[in-house]
């Protein structure tokens, strides 16, 4: 994990940058030193791997647990999974305010004054996600000091919500929008994050270190962000659940961007109601976001309160495409006799996925990451993707474009101000945008379906290009390879509530899912986790400010 190393990037830097990198990486390298303090301590007094929210609020709510030993305690994970042991590295950066804000949320919940189910919950999001005090870097050399000037929408959410957001996962470098072949969970700053489950399967991306983290336990969920598959397949290959909402339902407004059409934040998470519970405190209509407007009259839906375990009595589902193959086929098999045992009626459904319009992401990448970056503060690194470019070829050599950058180069070559390409554009985004919605639609009110269903993130590629929401839900493990086995359920626009119900019913019924240490023991063996000492401090204060060098 690269947390702002004292490298040739950070020499770059004005001085009171170059200060605060410095400064944290001491930190880190105080971490080493920790460790073995870390490691005398009492019993565990919860497993993270496996521990849900309402866990973590019941340990919490008698006691037996404060927010900041919580964050500690998932500090140590970070440490010995994602740093040390099996290097997952899934984490970029550890937030120098975490500690301060688990013990606010401490104080508030001895005061009586609990801000709902998140309430001292420690949370991850991804490295395109602006967090003030964190550069948001995207994983790439050229933003490594790019700093926000305020928090995300969201993450102004989840601290509402008093959630404690514990830093930065890594990613797909500029979420998987660099080049074509770039392998998933790569990126020139943060490197490679590795699957858990397999280490020598793909993490998928570009949302790989939300996934891993959450897998692995390093928070109690995270936030991804998808443009086409970065929820849906990482939690797929991470046996996760995950939503991929509706364009709208989450503010885009101070996230790193691809697509103004298509971007959209979302949960990832190990259970479905803890997905439901982070959905419910990302969502809201935020005036930057104009989207999200058209979100107004699902504004303060409780995803959890109207989760069911008798939602698939009577529920009609379509199985699209092809059963899986080889060991899978048996998972997936005992999927469907549970969905069938709770009462689901499950029918063949043909969803048309071929000759969509073209693609609009190169068309949309350059103007939107210029309007992100023009709004940074003026001494920000890059301004524009044209200096993003430029950066990389510079600094090949320092592994910058270890891939290429073919698609950064494509984006920059568009010029949307020639009236020709403007109104190709235009054509192409409302056309995928209503002939893949029709295509949907057709299938769910002709077969009058709650729901499609899709093997592993099939449904990701059309449900982008038509902006509807999907969950992903694990159902079990190949007997041949121990590889996590899932399905997306895949419905209309603001149907979350919905399908996050069938997922639940289904979750409760097959109990299915388990825990990277149980599925590959050999990469956690030699791995020592414990909790820190009660009222110890496991990380130093990451400092940040000053001037020099």
């Amino acid at each position: 994990m690269r947390i702002h190393s004292g490298n040739h990037s950070a020499r770059r830097l004005p001085g009171h940058r170059r200060a605060a990198l410095v400064g944290l990486a001491i930190a880190l390298l105080g971490q080493a030193m920790l460790t073995a303090a870390a490691r005398r301590v009492q019993d565990v007094p919860l497993d993270l791997e496996r521990a849900t929210v309402a866990d973590l609020q019941a340990a919490m709510g008698t006691g037996a647990l404060t927010s900041e030993r919580l964050v500690q305690g998932y500090l140590a994970r970070i440490q010995a999974i994602s740093l040390g042991g099996p290097a997952i590295n899934a984490v970029r950066a550890i937030s120098p305010t975490a500690l301060a804000e688990a013990r606010d949320r401490d104080r508030e919940r001895a005061a009586g004054q609990l801000r709902g189910p998140l309430h001292g919950i420690p949370v991850l999001i991804k490295d395109n996600i602006d967090l003030a005090g964190l550069p948001t870097t995207a994983g790439s050399l050229a933003l490594e000091g790019s700093m926000p000037i305020a928090d995300a929408f969201l993450a102004t959410r989840l601290k509402a919500a008093g959630a404690v957001v514990l830093g930065k996962a890594n990613l797909t470098e500029f979420a998987n929008f660099t080049t074509n072949g770039m392998p998933s969970g790569y990126s020139s700053l943060g490197g490679q994050v590795l699957n858990p489950y397999d280490a020598s399967l793909t993490p998928s991306g570009s949302s790989s270190g939300s996934a891993v983290a959450a897998a692995a336990g390093l928070a109690a969920v995270t936030v991804g962000t998808e443009t086409s598959g970065s929820i849906l397949s990482p939690a797929a290959a991470n046996s996760l659940v995950a939503v991929k909402p509706t364009v709208g339902l989450v503010s885009r407004s101070g996230i790193l961007p691809i697509s103004g059409t298509q971007d959209t934040a979302g949960p990832m998470t190990r259970s479905v109601r803890d997905a439901a519970l982070l959905l419910t405190a990302l969502t809201g209509v935020d005036p930057a976001d104009p989207v999200t407007a058209e979100s107004a009259a699902v504004t303060g839906i409780d995803y959890a309160a109207l989760l069911s375990d008798t939602a698939l009595q009577g529920a009609r589902i379509g199985l699209v495409g092809n059963a899986p193959q080889g060991g899978a086929a048996a998972v997936y098999q005992a999927a469907v006799e549970v969905l069938k045992a709770q009462g689901a009626e499950l029918v063949p459904a043909a969803v048309d996925q071929g000759n969509l319009p073209p693609s609009i992401l190169a068309q949309e990448f350059k103007r939107d990451l210029n309007a992100y970056l023009a709004r940074l503060p003026a001494d920000a690194p890059m301004r524009s993707l044209a200096d993003v470019i430029a950066f990389n070829t510079a600094h090949k050599s320092e592994g910058a474009i270890k891939f290429g950058q073919t698609l950064l180069v494509e984006s920059q070559a568009v010029d949307l101000g020639d009236a020709a390409t403007a109104a190709a554009y235009e054509k192409a985004r409302e056309e995928g945008l209503q002939v893949s919605r029709e295509r949907i639609d057709a299938v769910l009110t002709g077969d009058r379906l709650d729901a499609l269903l899709f093997v592993g993130s099939g449904s990701a590629a059309i449900g982008a290009r038509a902006a509807y929401p999907s969950v992903a839900l694990p159902i079990g493990y190949n007997p041949d390879s121990g590889r996590p086995v899932g399905i997306t359920l895949l419905g209309t626009a603001y149907s979350e509530a919905r399908l996050l119900a069938l997922a639940f019913d289904y979750e409760q019924a097959a109990a299915v899912w388990r825990p990277p240490s149980d599925i590959n023991p050999s990469l956690f063996r030699n791995v020592i986790i414990a909790w820190p000492e009660e009222g110890g401090t496991f990380l130093p204060a990451l400092h940040r400010g000053g001037d020099g060098d």
